[in-house]
């Protein structure tokens, strides 16, 4: 079968945001025109195509030097993103004011050969790979690139976005290290994460915690209590809780905020209701801080750019030798190119058997189990 030269390539940016967005971009944009290919940006997802009108300026807007100039170090997306414009679940109003997902999916083909796009590179998580996946199957030519600051991609070592997410929540639990000697509480950190508990992990072994809860270790309310008595005996009249949003107790589930139509249900509140419970139980007293949204923004470190920088040039690389249907990864020290189809819908969680949890565990970290 031969293969379409390409002219015209689109980037896409969907779901939560993540620092290193930005320098994907600047990557894809110069290593394309470095080909003499035009390179496009589609707003919001894919809304710039899906919804046009909510676009004054153009959902679909050319890349040039001078619009991805200075922009490796910027958090966020100059693209836009959202969590709501799956084009296999788009939320559709009806005319008494409810909301039904349809599948967009062969017209947002379509309107990818309208506007003379001959391939797309598009930058998400899971949810967003598994679209690209969707649209490759209908004969897009898609390359994907891995990010989350969750970590819970497969088929790779990292994702971009991951080591500035721990590198703050650590600052931030060196910070509140301080407070709670000095009051003689219990600091429940609730990060974010999902159901892996890579950040919550990564950031509680670095920042020092006494407890670290995470979806993978089922915790025992009791056993995070007897800690903190046991901390009281040896004279240290404080303790600092990492738990990720994910977490859970023996025989629980995980804590819901809620669901919207066309997104997956938000995560959260399990810091606020650890901290009521173990003040409860230990007559501390206890508060809790959500690092949350936090943990998205922000300036990526070093080590995220330059993994961003290199997934960008890898995915313009890909569809250069005819790839298709392939999402780039991080295969230290080399960038390579798994399918597709073997990464979504498999999640990456930590393993019990990591060294990083028997780290932990030999520095008397518990995990409440």
């Amino acid at each position: 079968m031969r293969i379409q030269k390409i002219r015209k390539i689109a980037i896409s940016t969907g779901g939560g945001d993540a620092p290193g967005l930005n320098a994907v971009i600047r990557a894809v944009v110069l290593a394309s025109i470095q080909r003499g290919w035009e390179c496009h940006g589609v707003r919001d997802g894919y809304n710039g195509l899906l919804m046009p009108g909510n676009y004054p300026a153009g959902g679909v807007i050319p890349l040039t030097r001078e619009s991805v100039a200075g922009i490796t170090h910027l958090g966020g997306t100059i693209l836009g993103t959202t969590n709501r414009g799956n084009p296999m679940k788009f939320p559709m109003e009806q005319p008494d004011g409810s909301f039904v997902e349809v599948d967009r999916t062969d017209e947002l083909v379509e309107l990818f050969e309208k506007a003379g796009l001959d391939a797309l590179v598009t930058i998400g998580g899971d949810g967003s790979l598994a679209i690209g996946y969707a649209l490759a199957r209908r004969g897009l030519r898609v390359v994907g690139v891995p990010k989350t600051i969750d970590n819970d991609l497969d088929k790779t070592f990292m994702t971009f976005g991951f080591d500035t997410a721990v590198s703050f929540a650590t600052e931030c639990l060196d910070r509140l290290h301080t407070t709670a000697t000095s009051h003689r509480r219990i600091m429940v950190v609730e990060v974010m994460g999902r159901y892996a508990g890579w950040i919550g992990l990564h950031a509680g072994l670095a920042g020092n915690a006494d407890v670290i809860l995470i979806p993978e270790i089922p915790y025992d309310i009791e056993k995070v209590a007897d800690v903190i008595r046991r901390r009281e005996t040896m004279g240290r009249q404080y303790t600092v809780v990492v738990v990720a949003e994910g977490a859970k107790p023996n025989g629980g589930d995980v804590s819901v905020l809620g669901k919207a139509v066309g997104q997956a249900e938000k995560l959260g509140g399990i810091g606020d209701k650890l901290a009521h419970r173990l003040e409860a139980l230990t007559g501390k007293e206890a508060r809790a801080v959500v690092l949350g949204h936090l943990l998205r923004g922000g300036s990526p470190t070093s080590f995220d750019r330059l993994v961003a920088l290199r997934f960008g040039a890898a995915a313009v690389r890909a569809l250069d030798e005819g790839q298709s249907a392939v999402m780039v990864s991080l295969c230290p020290p080399t960038v390579r190119y798994e399918p597709l189809k073997e990464v979504v819908q498999r999640m990456k969680t930590v393993s019990l058997e990591s060294d990083t949890i028997e780290t932990a565990r030999d520095l008397g970290i518990c995990f409440g189990d």
